[in-house]
């Protein structure tokens, strides 16, 4: 099918024709043969890079230029609702039939807000949370939504996050049962019951623009599931590096995933040692010599870019020494800023090799010509070594070729035996996916789920609330009767909790089961962080909030101690005893529980360092955390003192605990001692720089008000661009043009104070 014979406006085809695209591929064009652009809801489950974004995309201009609709799309992943915005913004300069042009919006963060800015743009990219947090808000411009996209919808089947995905898909649908659904997956094999839960039809292929060559290696021989096989030469004992090589040899670039982060970063160190030998197999040595040293002046340009982004640590370093070979790793405990760049880079093919843990299958779009499985099993606490589903096996290898630059992929997992390599073989590159299954039944999933059917005014009743849960895809999967005492006892929780009221049939939300819901934290949470607000402690300090919040589940994964640490922990709770909101388990009585909270002491004392302005190389050193964690740990942190300063006025604790929630919040936010508070809230000015100006003597905002733009100037880390926005800002009248090589800053301030 032609882009031409689309039935869609002129201009949307004009964009695609810009970029070259004149004719749909097969799945494209038999999910709009299925009446997707006539408003039928769809299902398409085909493979990685066949198309489905352009689908979409088609989808989406149907209905805001034509439909005068609005289209939600929703991203299991932040980095992956950032790429579908850079997509969908190649469509904003067209024009609407009211004069104004198609607008594009993300909102990825935040839950305590409705967005109300999102009124008037017509397509929103968001994640499956923040869609359900803007649920719970009642934000009343999603009751004009007319097309919603859903993005990687097998993952219903993941444990933590296919509830969310589950209970949103059912929400759109009791509030505009004229939805339009476009339900975008890989290749699953019960396709057909998401299509009947979500009335839709469905398209299943396996086509894709390149040819996929799959298959087991075990020693130097690659045999393939077409019955063909090759080999690979012998240069190293590793049989991932002399895959690399070999592929590299011949112009390509590799995905090599590992099981665990450090196996990623140990296969990438293997890796950058032996790039030398990666030379390509034809062309004279004056040609080869000229694209070295071409290609050595670029990465050392993407080195550079991941010594500058963020504080300088050992794994910035680690990483950039890597890059200077070409090679990177890549995992969560990353920094964001150090992913992108790592990302940027592959895509761009100035890096050559990417070694990386499972969950980058599930993430941006980063093909390869050949990708390499180098272990079938993952780690998982409390499981030990299991075997990976074949759905996350099929992810991996449907990263296997680049269209514009490859005739066809190749994906190999290693084996170490011939017994291995049979298993593997059936096991894996000949079986087929697992069916989707909801994993909506589990009480502690759902329970939030359950407060917001009732908090928002979805449902007064029971019966309300079994008729809306009766639509879920665990429904339709199952019998809804299976679900029913799970969720009695959950409304049973919520009434002993003070979260929920009966009168007669009718149950409603108190305030604080109301805003508890808003503020998108579990139920347990909010029990936890009310009866530490409401109990005495020896005395309140920073220590005592930040540990409460690492006793609640909404923290996520803890900083887990090591053997070594056990005794230091012991010694520092009970150093902090006195300032503890939450009593300790008897060290002999719950062993596991005692070693649990030392994981709590841990993640607070971390905390506390970082506001006591520890370097990220100190925090790294000491207590093993890495930048993507600490993050991690920090945004989460954020968000649940925004909580206990919300919540504590509706548990009737006193007004000491909100002000320090509420101080404790910014300066986590910004990792800083609390001097450093007014000078950090500018524009431009972070720890570092924060704390270079205020040793410099520039401790107040009237201080840098009379300093002069010159002295500022003089500063490390400061410069002209950032004395001058740091001027503008605190009230200096800056008159002066800014140099050729100054950003000009996002907002001009032309009064004469902002304080």
């Amino acid at each position: 099918m032609k882009v031409s014979d689309v039935s869609v406006p002129q201009p949307v085809k004009d964009v695609l024709d810009s970029l070259g695209i004149k004719e749909l591929f097969p799945p494209q064009a038999e999910t709009i043969q299925a009446g997707l652009l006539e408003g039928q809801n769809i299902v398409l489950a085909s493979p990685t890079a066949s198309g489905k974004t352009l689908i979409a995309e088609l989808a989406s201009m149907k209905h805001v230029l034509e439909n005068h609709g609005k289209v939600i799309y929703l991203s299991p992943l932040r980095a992956l609702a950032s790429e579908k915005y850079d997509e969908f913004k190649k469509y904003s300069h067209i024009i609407k039939d009211d004069g104004r042009k198609v607008s594009v919006g993300i909102s990825t963060s935040d839950f305590d807000d409705v967005e109300n800015w999102m009124e008037k743009i017509d397509i929103v990219i968001t994640t499956n949370e923040k869609a359900d947090s803007l649920l719970r808000h009642r934000a009343k411009w999603m009751d004009n939504i007319s097309l919603v996209i859903a993005d990687e919808v097998h993952l219903l089947n993941e444990a933590e996050r296919g509830p969310t995905l589950e209970i949103v898909l059912a929400r759109l649908m009791q509030i505009n049962p004229r939805i339009q659904i476009l339900a975008l997956s890989a290749t699953i094999t019960n396709v057909d019951e998401i299509a009947g839960w979500l009335n839709s039809k469905y398209v299943v292929t396996e086509w894709r623009p390149i040819d996929l060559r799959e298959g087991v290696v075990l020693q130097d021989e690659i045999q393939y599931k077409d019955g063909g096989s090759r080999r690979i030469s012998q240069e190293t004992r590793f049989a991932h590096v002399n895959l690399v090589l070999d592929t590299l040899k011949s112009g390509g670039q590799v995905l090599v995933f590992a099981s665990t982060r450090k196996n990623a970063v140990s296969a990438a160190k293997t890796l950058a040692s032996n790039m030398n030998k990666a030379l390509p197999k034809t062309g004279s040595t004056l040609i080869k010599n000229a694209m070295e040293k071409a290609n050595r002046e670029l990465l050392e340009k993407e080195a550079y870019k991941i010594e500058e982004a963020g504080e300088k640590t050992q794994i910035s370093d680690e990483l950039a020494d890597m890059i200077r070979c070409g090679v990177a790793y890549h995992h969560a405990g990353l920094s964001g800023a150090q992913r992108k760049i790592i990302e940027d880079g592959f895509k761009e093919r100035k890096l050559k090799v990417l070694t990386a843990t499972p969950t980058l299958a599930w993430g941006v779009n980063l093909p390869a010509r050949m990708v390499v499985i180098q272990d079938y099993r993952r780690f998982e606490a409390g499981y030990g070594n299991y075997p990976i589903p074949v759905l996350d096996y099929k992810q991996m290898v449907g990263r296997a070729g680049r269209p514009k630059y490859d005739k066809f992929g190749e994906s190999v997992i290693i084996a170490k035996t011939q017994d291995e390599a049979d298993y593997l073989m059936e096991g894996y590159v000949l079986a087929k996916t697992e069916r989707i299954w909801s994993r909506m039944a589990v009480e502690k999933i759902i329970r939030g789920h359950v407060l917001a059917t009732v908090a928002s005014d979805y449902a007064h009743t029971e019966e309300g609330i079994f008729e809306f849960f009766g639509k879920t895809f665990y429904a339709y999967q199952y019998d809804v009767k299976a679900i029913k005492s799970i969720i009695a006892r959950i409304l049973g929780y919520l009434f002993d909790e003070q979260m929920i009221a009966v009168d007669r049939r009718d149950i409603y939300a108190t305030k604080f089961g109301k805003r508890v819901s808003e503020l998108y934290i579990d139920p347990l949470s909010a029990v936890i962080i009310r009866e530490a607000l409401t109990k005495k402690a020896g005395y309140l300090t920073e220590f005592s909030l930040l540990h409460m919040i690492a006793h609640t589940p909404d923290m996520g994964p803890g900083m887990r101690p090591y053997a070594r640490e056990i005794d230091v922990l012991s010694l520092q709770l009970e150093h902090h005893r006195e300032e503890l909101l939450i009593d300790p388990p008897n060290e002999w009585e719950n062993h596991i529980g005692y070693e649990e909270f030392l994981s709590e002491i841990k993640t607070a004392i971390v905390m506390e360092n970082w506001i006591e302005e520890t370097t990220e190389d100190q925090l790294i050193t000491k207590y093993g955390i890495q930048p993507g964690d600490l993050y991690r740990i920090i945004e989460n942190a954020k968000w649940l003192l925004h909580a206990t300063h919300e919540l504590s006025p509706l548990v009737g604790a006193n007004r000491e605990i909100k002000l320090l929630a509420d101080e404790l919040e910014e300066r986590v936010s910004k990792g800083i001692k609390r001097e450093l508070l007014p000078i950090v809230r500018l524009d431009g000015v972070g720890r570092i720089r924060g704390r270079i100006i205020y040793n410099a003597g520039y401790k107040t905002i009237e201080d840098l008000k009379v300093a002069s733009l010159e002295d500022l100037t003089q500063l490390h880390l400061v410069g002209p661009r950032i004395a001058k926005k740091i001027k503008e800002q605190v009230g200096g009248f800056i008159d002066k043009e800014p140099e050729d090589n100054w950003e000009e800053p996002q907002q001009v301030f032309r009064q004469k104070t902002l304080f």
